[in-house]
């Protein structure tokens, strides 16, 4: 059999349960949030004077903007295609400056002698 001090059932740093020992909590409000797939999230924000709660909330199951519209929930966020190098290049540059970059470069290249 071990011998010792230790409590058992209990940790470092454990305090008194309850909530008299620990203070009241803050008063609460539940706000309902709608996503465009009809979920409901009902987060609780303190009551606070001048606090104004959020107006979009992330719904947690599908993480959708969420409102609290029921009815007119907002728009999903549009994801953009993935985009290439060139269709990078392309936005920033002309057809015609893309063909002067291209003839300074095979002129450099025929200059050292690498090309014809």
């Amino acid at each position: 059999m071990a011998g010792g001090n230790a409590i058992r059932g209990s940790r470092v740093g454990a305090g008194p349960m309850g909530e008299a020992e620990r203070g009241d909590h803050a008063p609460r409000v539940r706000i309902s949030y709608w996503c465009a797939n009809g979920h409901e999230t009902r987060p609780s924000f303190a009551e606070e004077s001048g606090v104004e709660p959020p107006e979009q909330w992330d719904c947690p199951r599908c993480g959708f903007p969420a409102g609290t519209d029921q009815k007119n929930p907002p728009a999903p966020p549009r994801n953009e295609p993935y985009k290439t190098h060139l269709a990078y290049v392309k936005e920033r540059r002309s057809d015609t400056d893309g063909e002067a970059i291209l003839n300074e470069a095979l002129a450099s290249l025929r200059a050292r002698g690498l090309i014809r």
